[in-house]
């Protein structure tokens, strides 16, 4: 029966050779016309700075010398970036060629200071932070917190430890925290 239609037992590779090779040539070719292109442009652009290398910006040097640091990136920078350091009490502290630990010694060493001393505030001198312990001492010896044993404040006590529920819909305090 197969015959009679004029069919064959398997199907025919109808796939075309002549249109494989003519895209791989004419990729070939594209390749080779965009590496081409690629080259003269990149003599074009190694010319142009070549040509303005040597030229100096009158805009750039004035903002120089009036501020070093103004073309630098934001902190934080990476450790061996020049103008790398850290912002300490007395002033700037320059890590450029120390190790990237470095950074972090320094700034520990600036706490703890900070932390044994206290904080001073730089524009007005007065002592801003303290020790714990040492604030707790000026407290008690200045007397800055006075206690109010009056009806007026057993009343605000008790009712601090009043808990409201949501079953009255925040009317009524009826539970006590123990």
């Amino acid at each position: 029966m197969a015959e009679k239609l004029g069919t064959k037992g398997y199907e025919e590779n109808i796939v075309s050779v002549k249109g494989i090779v003519i895209f791989g040539i004419g990729l070939a070719i594209l390749i080779v016309i965009s590496f081409w292109l690629m080259y003269v442009l990149e003599s074009y652009m190694e010319e142009q700075a070549a040509a303005t290398k040597d030229e100096v910006n009158p805009v750039r040097e004035a903002i120089l010398k009036d501020n070093p640091q103004a073309f630098l990136p934001p902190e934080p920078r990476l450790q061996a970036a020049p103008g790398h350091g850290v912002d300490g009490p007395s002033g700037r502290i320059s890590l450029e060629l120390k190790p990237p630990q470095a950074e972090w010694w320094e700034i520990k060493k600036i706490w703890d200071e900070e932390l044994a001393k206290g904080q001073v505030d730089p524009k007005t001198g007065m002592v801003i932070t303290l020790p714990i312990e040492e604030a707790k001492r000026r407290v008690l010896e200045e007397g800055l917190i006075k206690a109010k044993n009056d009806e007026k404040a057993k009343q605000q006590y008790e009712n601090s430890k009043k808990i409201i529920s949501y079953s009255s819909s925040g009317r009524l305090a009826n539970e006590i925290r123990r």
